[in-house]
C-alpha cells in the first residue's frame, strides 16, 4: 500500500508519477472509511485529492504555508502531513479536528471553519514575509462557493502588490465568469501546457541574449501579449485586479497541475491558478448527491445510505411552519446564505420561488438585504446558523435594530453542535443579542413552542430572533406559557432551590432536578421561553435561597447574568450560581462538552444539592 509509505510531504515528492493515481485511490478509500464511521465532510475532500497531492509535490510544507478556505476539505492535507495514523480520531473529543488548526500541526499555519478568510490570511502572511525579508510562499486554496463571500473580494482587491503568493481557485461547479468564445477556450488550454511554458522561457532567454536591447524586447513582447489578451480574449477579474492568472485546468490531472503550480511558484508574484474539480469524485453515492455528502454524520460505505433519525428536526419544523404561514401572508419572504437545505428552507423555496432568496455565503449582505425587504413592506425571515450569524453583527445593529425594522432571524444550531467544534458551536448569540436594544429573543424547546414563537415574531413590528438547537424536537412536550414554563420537584411551599434554564439545555436541567430531588432536595425548574427581554419571574423565585442558572452559551452576557441582576434589583436574598461556558469548547460529543462547561445533569445536580 503506497499510502502507508507516505507520512510527510517529502515522501509525496519522492513517489514516481506512475504511482500517484494509486495513491489517490488509496486516499479516497481512507476518506470514505473515516467519514462513514466518524461523519464529516466527504464530498469536498474527495474532490481535492489530486489537487492536494499536486500541492505537496510542488510546495515545501510547512515552510511554504498552505491555507485551505473553511478548511473542511483539509483531510487529505492532514493525511499527507504526518497525521494519517490519527485519522480514526477525526472529529472525536481529543482527536483530530475536522478543520485546520494551528495547535494541531505546523502544517496548519492558520485555523479556519468559516468561509472566505483564506485570501486575507495569505495576504497577511505575504506582507509579514516581505517585512521580515523571507522568501516563503503562501498558498490559499479557495472554492468557487467561498468567492460568493464579500470578504474574499476585499482581500483580492489588495493582493496584487504581494509577492510569493499563490491563490488556487478550486472551481467545482460555479462559473466565475462567462466564457468568451472559442478563442478564449483555446488560449486557456495553450496557457497551461508544458510547451507553452517552455516556449515562453525560450523566447525570454533568446531576447535577453540580444546585446543592448534584450530587456526592451522582453518588455515589448510582454506588452504585446497583454494587449492581445485585453483586446482579443478579454481579461478576467483576477487579471484586472493585477494578478497573474493560469487556467482553467483539470483539477484531477496531477501532472498538469504540477506544471502550472511550478510556474506560478516561479512567478514570484501574486498568481491565481484556476482548477476545475468534481465534488464527490471517486465515490458513486457522493458524485450523485454531492450536496448531501458535503457534511454527513455517518453512513454505510457500500450503499451510501444514512440511517434516518427518528422524529422531526428543529430545522424541518421551522421550514414547514414558515411555509404554512407564507400561504396565508404573501409578505413573508425567506432569506438564506447558501444554507437552503441545512436550515430547512427547501419546502419554502419550492412553494414560493419568488419569495425565496439564497444570496450565497454572504451573511452581511443577507442581513442588510433582509432589512431592505422589511423597509419595503415585506416580512423577511433570515435563516442562519448561530455561528455564522456572528459575521453580520454590525448589520444587525446598524441596519436592523437601530431602525427597528421587523426582520425575523431564525437562528439555527444555537448551543453546542458537537464534532464540528469551536468554529461552529452557537455559544455567543445570547451574549451579543443581550447587548442590542430593540430586539426580542425566544428560545423554544418544544415543537409547539417553536411554531408559536415564529408566529409571534412575524406579528411584531420590531426585530426578533427565534433561536433553537441542532437535532430533533423532543416528543411529549407542550407549552404552558409563551414566556416561561414551571415544573416543581416537590411541594412548592417547601422549595428553596431553583434551577433556571432555556432551550437546548432543558433535557439536562430536567434530569438534574430529578437527581437532586431523589437525593432529598426539592427543586423548582423554570424554563425560559422568552429570553429577551427577560420575563419578570421574581414571584417565582422570591423564596429561593439558591438559584442555579444553566445555558449552552457563554456566561458573560448570558441569561444567568440577567437573572442575577433581577435578583439584585428586586432585593432577593438568593445566592445565584451561573453555569455555562467561560472559554471556547473543543470538538467532541455533546455529553463530554457539557461536562466541561459544568452544564451536564450530574454537575447541575451537584450544585443544586450543595
Amino acid at each position: 500500500m503506497i499510502l502507508e509509505t507516505v507520512s510527510t510531504p517529502a515522501d509525496v515528492k519522492k513517489l514516481p508519477p506512475e504511482q500517484l493515481k494509486i495513491l489517490a485511490a488509496e486516499i479516497r478509500s481512507e476518506l470514505i472509511n473515516v467519514t462513514a464511521s466518524n461523519g464529516g465532510h466527504l464530498a469536498s475532500n474527495l474532490g481535492v485529492v489530486e489537487l492536494t497531492i499536486a500541492i505537496h509535490r510542488v510546495f515545501d510544507c510547512p515552510e511554504d504555508r498552505i491555507i485551505f478556505d473553511v478548511s473542511h476539505q483539509s483531510y487529505v492535507h492532514k493525511m499527507l502531513t504526518g497525521r494519517r495514523q490519527f485519522m480514526h480520531t477525526l472529529r472525536k473529543y481529543g482527536g483530530l479536528s475536522g478543520f485546520q488548526k494551528r495547535s494541531e500541526s505546523k502544517a496548519d499555519p492558520f485555523g479556519s471553519g468559516h468561509s472566505s478568510t483564506s485570501v486575507s490570511a495569505a495576504a497577511g502572511f505575504a506582507a509579514a514575509d516581505k517585512i521580515a525579508g523571507r522568501k516563503n510562499i503562501t498558498v490559499a486554496v479557495i472554492g468557487d462557493g467561498a468567492l460568493t463571500g464579500g470578504m474574499a473580494y476585499e482581500a483580492l482587491n489588495n493582493c496584487a502588490s504581494y509577492d510569493n503568493m499563490v491563490i488556487i481557485l478550486n472551481d467545482n461547479g460555479m462559473s466565475i465568469s462567462p466564457n468568451v468564445g472559442a478563442t478564449s477556450k483555446l488560449l486557456s488550454r495553450i496557457r497551461v501546457s508544458k510547451k507553452y511554458f517552455g516556449f515562453k522561457r525560450l523566447v525570454y532567454k533568446a531576447f535577453m541574449a540580444v546585446p543592448g536591447i534584450g530587456k526592451g524586447l522582453v518588455n515589448m513582447a510582454v506588452g504585446f501579449k497583454n494587449w492581445a489578451k485585453r483586446h482579443l480574449v478579454h481579461e478576467n477579474l483576477f487579471e484586472q485586479l493585477g494578478m497573474h492568472y493560469f487556467g482553467p485546468l483539470d483539477g484531477h490531472d496531477i501532472s498538469a497541475m504540477e506544471d502550472v503550480l511550478r510556474e506560478a511558484k516561479a512567478d514570484g508574484k501574486c498568481s491565481v491558478v484556476h482548477v476545475c474539480t468534481k465534488k464527490g469524485n471517486g465515490y458513486a453515492p457522493s458524485e450523485k448527491n454531492p450536496a448531501f455528502f458535503h457534511g454527513v454524520s455517518g453512513f454505510d460505505r457500500e450503499t451510501g445510505a444514512v440511517k434516518e433519525g427518528e422524529g422531526k428536526s428543529y430545522s424541518s419544523v421551522f421550514g414547514e411552519t414558515l411555509t404554512r404561514l407564507a400561504f396565508a401572508d404573501k409578505r413573508i419572504c425567506a432569506v438564506t446564505a447558501a444554507m437552503e437545505y441545512g436550515t430547512g428552507l427547501a419546502p419554502f423555496a419550492k412553494a414560493f420561488p419568488d419569495r425565496f432568496f439564497d444570496v450565497g455565503i454572504a451573511e452581511e449582505h443577507a442581513m442588510t438585504f433582509s432589512a431592505g425587504l422589511a423597509a419595503g413592506g415585506m416580512k423577511p425571515v433570515f435563516a442562519v446558523y448561530s455561528t455564522f450569524s456572528q459575521r453580520a453583527y454590525d448589520q444587525l445593529i446598524h441596519d436592523v435594530a437601530l431602525q427597528k425594522l421587523p426582520v425575523v432571524i431564525a437562528m439555527d444550531r444555537a448551543g453546542i453542535v458537537g464534532s464540528d467544534g469551536p468554529t461552529h458551536h452557537g455559544m455567543f448569540d445570547m451574549s451579543y443579542l443581550n447587548a442590542i436594544p430593540n430586539i426580542t429573543v425566544w428560545s423554544p424547546y418544544t415543537e409547539t413552542e417553536l411554531k408559536v414563537c415564529l408566529k409571534r415574531a412575524l406579528d411584531l413590528d420590531t426585530p426578533s430572533v427565534v433561536r433553537y438547537p441542532r437535532g430533533n424536537v423532543p416528543e411529549g412536550q407542550s407549552m404552558s406559557d409563551i414566556d416561561y414554563a414551571v415544573t416543581d420537584f416537590g411541594q412548592s411551599e417547601f422549595i428553596y432551590t431553583v434551577l433556571i434554564t432555556t432551550g437546548s439545555e432543558t433535557a439536562e436541567a430536567y434530569r438534574a432536578c430529578e437527581i437532586a430531588h431523589a437525593n432529598g432536595t426539592n427543586v423548582r425548574l423554570i424554563r425560559l421561553i422568552r429570553v429577551k427581554p427577560l420575563p419578570d419571574i421574581s414571584h417565582l423565585i422570591k423564596n429561593a435561597r439558591v438559584i442555579v442558572t444553566a445555558e449552552e452559551g457563554m456566561v458573560k452576557g448570558g441569561i444567568g447574568e440577567g437573572i442575577a441582576a433581577m435578583c439584585a434589583s428586586k432585593q432577593l436574598r438568593a445566592r445565584v450560581t451561573v453555569c455555562g461556558a467561560t472559554d471556547f469548547l473543543p470538538h467532541g460529543d455533546g455529553g463530554t462538552l457539557r461536562a466541561m462547561a459544568g452544564i451536564d445533569s450530574t454537575s447541575l445536580a451537584r450544585k443544586l444539592c450543595e
